[in-house]
C-alpha cells in the first residue's frame, strides 16, 4: 500500500513516541542522567500529545489493515499519554536524586513506561486481531518489569512474577479465543468478523466460545472478577508510580479495544455473552467494594476500588445502545484523573530507599497535619471515586446510572447503588484518617525538593481538574461526543 502524507500525520502519536523509545535510549547508554532522561521523556510524550491535533484532521483513516485511526482512538490515545505524562512525573519524584535517592538504575524506569505507552496507543487504535495482540504484548512486557523495579524489596518481585505468570495465562485464553473467532469468521479484521456474524444470524456456538475466551483474556488485563486475584498483591508490590500507570493507562488501553470489539457486531453481545457479561458486571462491582471494606493497606483498598470500577463500566458495555459510547468516555477521563491522584499521593508520600511505600493506612493518620497539600488532594480524589456530588466522579456515575436506566438493566442499575453505598463507607474511612488528631502533633510542613514540588504542583492541578469537571463538566462532555465510535 502507499503511504501518504496523512498516513504519517494519522500515524504521529505513535512514530513520536516511539522515536522518544530510541532517543531516550541512546542518551541513556551515551550518559546515566536521570534528570536528562525524565526531560527527554516528558519533551517526547508532549509533542505526541500534541500531533492528535493535526492527526484528528484526517481521521477516520485505515492506516494499514491492521490499524484505525479515528476519533475514538485518539481521544484514548490523548487519555494515555496524558497518564502517562502524569506517572513519568510521579517517577521522577519517586526515584529522588542524589545519594538519598533509589539505589539502583533510575533511567530504565522511564524507558519501560514509553514503551508500555507504545503499546496502549496500538491497542487503541487496533482494527484487527492481530493488531490488538501486538499491542497488548508491547503493553503488557514493559509492566513485568516495571512491577518488580524495586527489586530489594522481595515483595516487588512477588508481584512482578505473579503478573507474568498470571498475564501469559490471560494471553494464552486470548490467542485461543481468536484462533476458535477465525475458525468461525476466515477473517481477522473486526469488521469483517462483525459481517461474518451478522450473515449467520446468532453467532455459532464457537464464535461464542471463541469471543467468550477473548472475554477471559480481557478481563485478566481489567482484573474482573473472578480473574481478579493478582490485582491487589500487585499493587501493593509494584512502586506506586507504576501502580499508577498500571491503573489508569494500562486499562484504559484495553478497555477501548474490548470496546471496538463489541461494538464490531450487536450479534456479538447477544445471548450467552450478553449474560456472562452481566453477571461479571455484578460479581465485579459487589465483590470489589466487599473486599475493599476490609483492606488497611491503601494501594490493596484501591486495588480492590478498581475492580468494582470497571465493574460499573462493563454496564454501559453490555447496554451499548443510547448514551453507552459517551458514558464509557466520560467514566474513563474521570476515573484516570481520580487514580491519577490518589496513587500521586502515595508517591509523594513515598520514597523507594526506605525499603517499601507509605501505603498502610496508619502513615496517613493525622496527615493534614503533617502534609495539608496531600490531604486536600486526596480527600478530593476519595470524594471523587465515591460519586459524591460536585466532583468529576459523580459526572462519570450519573452517566452509567443513565446508561443502565435508559437500557432498563435494572440489576444491573441495583447492584450499581449497593456498591457505591459500600463504596462510600472506606472512602470516607481514608478521609477521617488524614483528619485525626494524635496527641503532641504539631503542624509541620515537611521539606520537599524540587522534583516532588513538580509532582506536588500537578497532583493540585488534578485536584483542581477533578473539582472543575465536577462542577462544570460541559467541555468533557462535548469531547466525548465528538469521539463517536462511528468517527
Amino acid at each position: 500500500m502507499d503511504f501518504t502524507i496523512q498516513h504519517f500525520i494519522a500515524l504521529a502519536p505513535l512514530l513520536i513516541t516511539s522515536l522518544t523509545i530510541i532517543v531516550v535510549m541512546l542518551a541513556i547508554a551515551w550518559r546515566r542522567n536521570h534528570s536528562q532522561t525524565f526531560l527527554l521523556s516528558v519533551a517526547g510524550l508532549n509533542l505526541a500529545l500534541l500531533s492528535i491535533l493535526p492527526a484528528l484532521k484526517v481521521t477516520p483513516l485505515a492506516v494499514t489493515p491492521l490499524l484505525q485511526i479515528d476519533q475514538f482512538a485518539c481521544l484514548y490515545m490523548a487519555l494515555i499519554l496524558v497518564a502517562t505524562l502524569a506517572c513519568v512525573t510521579l517517577a521522577h519524584a519517586y526515584l529522588g536524586d542524589g545519594g538519598t535517592g533509589y539505589p539502583g538504575n533510575r533511567e530504565e524506569l522511564y524507558l519501560l513506561i514509553l514503551m508500555a505507552a507504545a503499546g496502549g496507543l496500538v491497542l487503541v487504535s487496533a482494527q484487527h486481531l492481530a493488531g490488538l495482540f501486538i499491542g497488548l504484548e508491547l503493553l503488557s512486557v514493559p509492566v513485568y518489569g516495571l512491577v518488580a523495579y524495586a527489586f530489594f524489596n522481595k515483595r516487588s518481585l512477588e508481584a512482578g512474577i505473579k503478573y507474568m505468570v498470571l498475564s501469559a495465562a490471560g494471553s494464552a485464553f486470548l490467542l485461543f479465543g481468536m484462533a476458535l473467532l477465525y475458525a468461525e469468521a476466515g477473517s481477522l479484521s473486526f469488521n469483517g468478523i462483525g459481517q461474518a456474524l451478522a450473515a449467520t444470524g446468532l453467532p455459532s456456538p464457537l464464535a461464542q466460545l471463541g469471543l467468550g475466551m477473548m472475554l477471559i483474556g480481557l478481563a485478566f488485563k481489567l482484573s474482573l472478577v473472578p480473574f481478579h486475584l493478582w490485582t491487589p498483591d500487585v499493587y501493593e508490590g509494584a512502586p506506586a508510580p507504576v501502580a499508577a500507570f498500571l491503573a489508569t493507562a494500562s486499562k484504559v488501553a484495553v478497555f477501548a479495544v474490548m470496546v471496538r470489539l463489541f461494538q464490531i457486531s450487536p450479534v456479538a453481545s447477544s445471548g450467552v455473552l450478553n449474560t456472562v457479561l452481566t453477571v461479571i458486571a455484578i460479581a465485579s462491582i459487589l465483590f470489589g467494594n466487599l473486599l475493599a471494606l476490609t483492606q488497611s493497606n491503601l494501594k490493596r483498598l484501591l486495588g480492590y476500588s478498581s475492580i468494582a470500577h470497571f465493574g460499573y463500566l462493563l454496564i454501559a458495555l453490555v447496554a451499548s445502545k443510547g448514551l453507552a459510547m459517551e458514558a464509557i468516555g466520560v467514566y474513563l477521563v474521570t476515573y484516570v484523573i481520580t487514580s491519577l491522584g490518589a496513587f500521586g499521593v502515595i508517591t509523594l508520600m513515598s520514597s523507594p530507599y526506605k525499603g517499601r511505600d507509605a501505603d498502610a493506612l496508619y502513615e496517613y493518620r493525622g496527615l493534614f497535619w503533617r502534609r495539608p497539600y496531600l490531604t486536600a488532594v486526596l480527600t478530593v480524589m476519595m470524594l471523587s471515586l465515591a460519586g459524591i456530588p460536585l466532583t468529576a466522579g459523580f459526572i462519570g456515575k450519573f452517566y452509567i446510572i443513565a446508561t443502565g436506566v435508559e437500557a432498563h438493566q435494572w440489576w444491573l442499575v441495583g447492584s450499581l447503588v449497593l456498591g457505591s453505598a459500600i463504596g462510600v463507607f472506606y472512602y470516607l474511612r481514608v478521609m477521617v484518617t488524614l483528619y485525626l488528631i494524635e496527641p503532641n502533633l504539631r503542624r509541620v510542613d515537611a521539606q520537599l525538593h524540587w522534583e516532588q514540588k513538580a509532582g506536588g504542583v500537578m497532583l493540585l492541578a488534578i485536584a483542581v481538574l477533578a473539582f472543575f469537571l465536577g462542577v462544570y463538566p460541559q467541555p468533557l462532555l462535548i469531547l466525548v461526543q465528538q469521539s463517536g465510535l462511528a468517527g
